[in-house]
């Protein structure tokens, strides 16, 4: 019976020289940063022509996205994860610093600067709403706000970007609270901006998760 698809030898050969390039890839990312990311050096380091590896990946933008891709699905799984272990709120923070913190640049390849005339296509916003929705999922489960906030009117009728998840307009403030300020505490972090200000950046985390699930009043 004939094998098809990725069975193949050829497929298969395929897909791990392209698993190959990946790794090549972070690691060049890790050094470099992701602006610097060069196709003919990774060619370079695997013993391959320019035009060989681009049999694998039709360009720079290709290969930044699968990159794209992978971090977001790792992210998503350790969130998967931390959920399905009964983690809540403050659980799926720690999973996202652990994350973070782990590979500082797979971090900043999807929440940092973006990069120079990279555009992500629309297939990797759908992989980041389901780290979203794990996150809503959490915010939905906590008590919910004494009274609603201008903002949180103002979200009932701007909700798009939470995918159609059914978090009233509380939780879904909650969850963009948890966005920002943990996000804005990691990339100082992560970028070394508390270096030399001789505080435990790991408290400062904590210090601001801790205003997240108590109730506005």
């Amino acid at each position: 019976m004939a094998t098809t698809g990725a069975n193949t030898p050829r497929e298969r050969y395929r897909a791990q020289v392209r698993a190959e390039i990946t790794e090549r890839a972070w690691e060049q990312i890790a050094t470099a940063g992701a602006s610097a990311l060069s196709l003919n050096a990774i060619a370079k380091q695997m013993g391959m022509s320019g035009p060989a590896l681009y049999r694998y990946f039709a360009g720079r933008d290709e290969l930044i996205t699968e990159l794209v891709r992978e971090a977001y699905r790792s992210l998503a799984e350790t969130f998967r994860t931390a959920s399905a272990a009964g983690a809540g709120l403050a659980g799926l923070a720690h999973a996202l610093r652990d994350w973070a913190l782990a590979d500082p640049q797979r971090y900043f390849l999807v929440y940092g600067t973006p990069i120079p005339g990279y555009h992500a296509p629309a297939d990797t916003t759908a992989i980041s709403s389901e780290i979203m929705k794990t996150l809503l999922d959490a915010c939905a489960a906590l008590a919910p706000d004494s009274a609603a906030t201008p903002f949180d009117t103002h979200l009932g009728d701007h909700r798009d970007w939470a995918a159609g998840h059914p978090a009233p307009p509380g939780a879904l403030h909650r969850a963009l609270t948890f966005w920002t300020r943990l996000h804005g505490v990691l990339s100082l972090e992560l970028a070394g901006h508390f270096t030399g200000m001789d505080f435990d950046p790991a408290l400062l985390f904590a210090a601001e998760l801790d205003d997240l699930p108590a109730p506005r009043t």
